[in-house]
């Protein structure tokens, strides 16, 4: 079943030769504006009951006017918005609360917002308190509070009944650990319960981990409605930027697989054992990387890597540019996307990496060695190159996203996903008489 339906929503905003001209319009009259600027267009899109959402897109995208479309506080200037059920929203922090009012007395105003009765307020109301944890300030004045104090007293009321739609947006962000692993407790207890959730974040992380669906925003249109995993990956691409024109090396001819890495500039990265074709390469260009090798235990590429084994990860790029410092990456994730380690020649050598100076027309080949512990599973591996200083910011030149599936196997399996080394043993037996 549909709880949420998005067809062809889009709003604008228009400017008027006078504030009479727009008063006017109120009542009836036909002025024109003389100019109209859309912030969305062409929206489309259902979400089921139970169904996780995640939005993304780069700030002024309109992930914010289709929340509020959504919620009710601004109506679509096209399309319809139709919603089955009950919709709490935590959008800008603090929106809706009276900052002279304590955070108890907001978060009745909240409830009665939500069409709570008195008795049943009075109920909720040691929940919210318990939920929020911020003692005695739950009483004082919310300008009072710190932006995470808010936000804790914002979840909490907003989630104190179980909603059929909630809509976060960024606010768990400004939460500490412990209350950010109680918020999304929460919210899986009301998910297996029917409760859809729209999750709006900058944290690709975090959309991965919670979200089925994922919606890709830019410039007011959507662009992209699937997999998380494939979503983020365009979204890196627009936070980044692909620099418009960037070449792409031609394939190398099909069956050309030589054991090792050779000195030419072909790009032989597809022939490789464990390639992806799904593949995500994003980067402002200046840089290809043209090839890589996986050694375990000294056997190149493979099929499967035992669980804590020496692995070497190679990459060879060929340089388009002169660039003054360039830092080559390497990223592992789960199969459903999930960052699981990631480092580069700067943390990888403890901030002591030498400064690589490059070429335009060099071909350099850079090598990340790691103990593989992992549990059973296969992952998912990346490769990247960027130019700048780590410690201010690195400019992506070419990155190869999800590009290598390796397989990992385990004689003796554990809980989870990373192999922490634990050992065992009875520190003391203790008799009786």
């Amino acid at each position: 079943m549909n709880l949420l339906r998005v067809h062809d929503a889009g709003k604008a905003y228009n400017r008027y030769a006078s504030e009479w001209h727009r008063i006017a319009r109120w009542f009836g009259a036909t002025f024109q504006p003389l100019e109209q600027h859309w912030v969305l267009r062409h929206i489309r899109f259902d979400l089921a009951a139970g169904e996780s959402l995640g939005i993304v897109g780069r700030n002024g995208a309109g992930k914010s006017t289709l929340l509020k479309m959504i919620t009710g506080t601004l109506p679509p200037s096209e399309g319809t918005i139709q919603v089955a059920g009950r919709v709490a929203a935590i959008l800008e922090l603090g929106m809706g609360f009276n900052p002279e009012f304590s955070g108890r007395r907001n978060a009745r105003h909240v409830l009665e917002l939500m069409g709570m009765g008195r008795a049943r307020i009075d109920q909720a109301l040691p929940g919210i308190a318990a939920f929020a944890d911020i003692g005695d300030y739950f009483d004082q004045p919310v300008r009072t509070y710190s932006t995470g104090m808010q936000a804790r007293v914002a979840f909490a009321a907003a989630t104190a009944i179980k909603p059929d739609l909630l809509i976060v947006d960024e606010v768990l962000s400004v939460g500490d650990a412990h209350f950010q692993a109680k918020c999304f407790e929460r919210i899986a207890r009301y998910r297996e319960q029917g409760m859809a959730l729209i999750l709006v974040t900058h944290s690709v992380a975090d959309v991965v981990a919670h979200c089925d669906r994922a919606l890709l925003l830019r410039d007011g249109r959507l662009v992209e409605d699937g997999a998380p995993v494939h979503v983020t990956n365009l979204y890196l691409d627009d936070l980044f930027g692909r620099a418009s024109g960037t070449a792409r090396p031609a394939r190398a001819t099909d069956g050309e697989s030589p054991a090792t890495m050779g000195e030419d500039g072909r790009d032989l990265f597809h022939t490789r054992p464990g390639y992806r074709k799904e593949e995500h390469r994003w980067g402002q260009g200046g840089a290809v990387i043209l090839d890589y090798r996986i050694v375990a235990e000294g056997e190149p590429y493979p099929p499967r890597i035992e669980s804590g084994a020496e692995t070497e990860f190679l990459f060879k790029v060929r340089f388009d540019a002169d660039c003054e410092a360039v830092m080559p990456g390497l990223l592992i994730k789960t199969i459903e996307g999930i960052f699981l380690y990631g480092t580069n020649a700067f943390s990888a050598s403890g901030g002591r990496a030498p400064v690589i100076a490059v070429c335009s027309g060099d071909i350099l080949v850079f090598r990340f060695a790691l103990s593989l512990a992992l549990n059973e599973g296969h992952y998912l591996v990346s490769f990247g190159v960027s130019s700048g200083d780590p410690a201010r910011t690195l400019i992506p030149l070419e990155r190869r996203y999800d590009s290598v599936i390796i397989t990992v196997g385990r004689s003796v399996p554990f809980w989870g996903i990373a192999d922490l080394r634990g050992t065992f043993d009875v520190w003391e037996r203790l008799s009786h008489d």
